[in-house]
């Protein structure tokens, strides 16, 4: 983190941080369900330094058993990925090759979510360990370091959900929000949907080509076959390790480890989709306009990274699956904050929303993932409207600490003597 606020681990500066005179200059309208028009800009600041001040309490507590964490999962995913590796040498054998591939699975989703996302924020930095540091960092997936912190540090975690500018609205190939004009080639949407989801990792690894630029010849030939050539090395060293150098270990039954090695990369493709469509495309979530953000304040943008994602509710294991992404909304406000700490610091990102009337958006898996496809379906055809969104987030009842008839300090009801 960074002594001025939430760094996003990027080369480029940050061009909505501080110094203009408010996060808009526009009337506040108290009728409005949006709280950027709803609140004056002086509310907005209120809630930038409540934000900042988890961000500043957060950093000023980080210590050994933060960096113990992450060096017990590292640890962790190596040794789940040699011993399902080893397994998968009697990979003709169906029990093995079933183990095998579901500890891989497993380890390459540990792997890409909950460590290499979150170094590669620079989540890990303040260790100064050039072992974990989002500068030496790579990753077990097809997209290289450099051109996924651009696209993702840079891009999405700056222009959160402005249509045009976040190039994570709809990945440049899919209609996600009424916002965008819809155009025939969107009638494909629902196959696209489905090859995205199996090949996440390759798309992810194009991303940052910027498809739009190409396509309109706006991009720079040289720095075009400069990233080429990077995401062909990259693509090159992922294929001969999980499609040849792996399955050739296992002999004469180089097949079978063959398809685990794929089947583990779709698993974690797949689950990588889903937990990252269900954070930022559910019909909770706000998406902005240009105009809407011009003269944001670092208030203008917390606010707007705040209702710009939605979380997901699950237990321990389930975060820590998913990368603490469950925790999407903490991880927009916060993405160089350690990805352990977002559970911690909820309830303070929840009572701040209470106290200023902003939603807490949040719901259960199944229930967000669905609600996207069936967004998905929708707006793969003309038309389309914009879904109600969630009112302000109000903390539920606590639950009574003690029953009818209960003593005091006692656990249950003790019946009276006759």
């Amino acid at each position: 983190m960074t002594d001025s606020g939430p760094s996003t681990a990027a080369a480029q500066p940050n061009p909505l941080d501080g110094g203009s005179p408010g996060a808009s200059r526009r009337a506040p309208d108290p009728h409005a369900t949006n709280p950027l028009h709803r609140l004056t800009p002086e509310q907005i600041e209120q809630i930038g330094q409540a934000f900042q001040a988890i961000h500043d309490d957060v950093k000023a507590d980080l210590g050994e058993r933060d960096a113990t964490y992450i060096r017990s999962m590292i640890t962790f995913h190596r040794r789940l990925v040699a011993l399902s590796r080893i397994v998968l040498l009697a990979s003709r054998y169906p029990p093995a090759w079933a183990l095998g591939t579901a500890g891989l699975s497993v380890a390459k989703i540990l792997e890409n979510m909950e460590i290499g996302h979150n170094v590669l924020h620079g989540q890990w930095d303040w260790m100064n360990d050039p072992h974990i540091h989002s500068s030496t960092w790579d990753w077990d997936t097809a997209s290289t370091a450099a051109s996924w912190k651009h696209s993702h540090n840079y891009i999405h975690h700056t222009f959160t959900n402005i249509v045009g500018k976040d190039k994570d609205v709809g990945y440049e190939i899919m209609r996600v929000d009424p916002k965008q004009p819809w155009e025939p080639r969107y009638l494909a949407q629902p196959v696209v949907n489905v090859l995205l989801m199996l090949l996440f990792e390759w798309g992810v690894a194009l991303h940052d080509l910027d498809i739009d630029a190409i396509r309109e010849r706006r991009k720079d030939p040289k720095q075009l076959r400069r990233e080429l050539r990077g995401i062909a090395g990259k693509a090159g060293r992922q294929i001969l390790k999980d499609y040849i150098l792996f399955p050739a270990l296992s002999g004469k039954h180089w097949k079978k480890t063959l398809v685990a090695n794929a089947t583990a990369n779709v698993v974690r493709n797949v689950w990588t989709n889903m937990i990252i469509f269900c954070g930022h495309f559910p019909d909770q979530a706000y998406t902005f306009t240009e105009d809407e953000v011009a003269d944001e304040t670092r208030g203008g943008w917390y606010v707007r990274q705040l209702i710009g994602a939605a979380n997901i509710e699950g237990g321990p294991l389930f975060h820590v699956m998913s990368g603490n992404l469950g925790y999407q909304v903490e991880h927009h406000l916060f993405p160089d904050m350690p990805s352990s700490r977002y559970a911690e610091i909820a309830p303070r990102v929840k009572e701040i929303c209470e106290r200023h009337g902003l939603p807490y958006n949040s719901g259960p898996f199944l229930q967000q993932w669905l609600m996207v496809q069936r967004t998905l379906l929708r707006l793969s055809f003309p038309g389309g409207k914009e879904r109600p969104k969630p009112g302000p987030y109000v903390a539920p009842p606590e639950e009574p600490t003690e029953r009818p008839g209960a003593t005091p300090g006692v656990p249950g009801a003790i019946p009276a003597f006759p």
